[in-house]
C-alpha cells in the first residue's frame, strides 16, 4: 500500500444504502411493462451493471424495445415513483473526509446514469470529496476496466497506486482488469464468497472497519491536495 495516491469507490451498495430501492423499483417497473416479476435475488445479482447491460442479463430473450422501456419506467420509479428509502451508509461522510485530510484523491465508479448520480450527489453533499466520476452511460459497463483506467489517468496514478472499493464482484473484477488492488465490502449485495473468489486485498463488514483498516495501512502520501475543500 505504499504510495497510494487515488481510492475510487463504487457508489450503489458501497458508500449509499440504495440496494432496497433498486429492487423495489425494478420490480415496480417490471410490473408496469407486463414483464415477469423476477425475485429479490435476481435483481440484487445484477446491481452494479449499466442499465442496459444488467435488463440484457434479467431479460435475455425480451426484444430490445421492451428493455428499454423497462428501463424508461424504472428510472421513473427510482427517481420519484418509489419512495424505500435510500441513505449513505453508517460513516462514509467521515471515512471519506478522513482521507481526503490525508491528500488521497477520490474518485466514483458507478453503473449509475449521469443524470442519477449527479443528484444524489447533490442531495448527499458528498460530491465535494470526489474529484471526478465516472458512469456506466457515459463509458463501458463494469466490469470493463474502461471506467477505472480514465480516473486513473485523470488523476497521474499507476495501477499500484490506486485502490477500487466495491461490493460486487463486477467492481473487483473491473480492478482486476486494471491490475488495481481492491477491497471489498460485504454490506452491499454480494456475498463474501464471491468477494474473496475476486482476490481483494481485505474484505471488510462496513465503512467503519475499513476506515481502520486504512488507518493502519502503511501509506505514504506526498500531496498535499484537499479535495474536500
Amino acid at each position: 500500500m505504499d504510495g497510494l495516491k487515488l481510492v475510487v469507490f463504487d457508489w450503489d451498495g458501497t458508500l449509499m444504502d440504495s440496494a432496497d430501492r433498486i429492487v423495489s423499483s425494478f420490480r415496480g417497473a417490471m410490473r408496469d411493462t407486463g414483464l415477469p416479476v423476477l425475485d429479490e435475488a435476481e435483481i440484487r445479482s445484477i446491481i452494479g451493471l449499466g442499465l442496459p447491460e444488467a435488463l440484457a442479463a434479467l431479460y435475455p430473450d425480451v426484444p430490445l424495445e421492451r428493455r428499454q422501456q423497462l428501463a424508461l419506467g424504472y428510472g421513473q420509479h427510482y427517481m420519484g415513483i418509489d419512495t424505500t428509502p435510500v441513505r449513505p451508509f453508517d460513516g462514509a461522510e467521515a471515512l471519506l473526509e478522513a482521507l481526503a485530510k490525508r491528500g488521497l484523491w477520490l474518485a466514483v465508479a458507478t453503473g449509475k446514469s449521469r443524470r442519477g448520480l449527479d443528484r444524489v450527489l447533490e442531495e448527499t453533499g458528498l460530491g465535494r470529496y470526489f474529484f471526478a466520476t465516472r458512469c456506466a452511460d457515459e463509458t463501458a459497463s463494469k466490469p470493463d476496466p474502461l471506467m477505472l483506467r480514465e480516473l486513473m489517468f485523470e488523476a497521474g496514478a499507476e495501477p499500484s497506486a490506486s485502490l477500487m472499493v466495491g461490493d460486487t464482484h463486477f467492481d473487483l473484477d473491473m480492478a482486476g482488469h486494471a491490475g488495481v488492488p481492491s477491497v471489498g465490502i460485504v454490506h452491499g449485495v454480494h456475498g463474501r464468497e464471491a468477494l474473496a473468489a475476486c482476490s481483494p486485498l481485505v474484505i471488510v463488514e462496513d465503512l467503519f472497519e475499513l476506515h481502520d483498516w486504512l488507518a493502519q495501512a502503511h501509506i505514504h502520501q506526498p500531496l498535499n491536495q484537499d479535495v474536500s475543500a
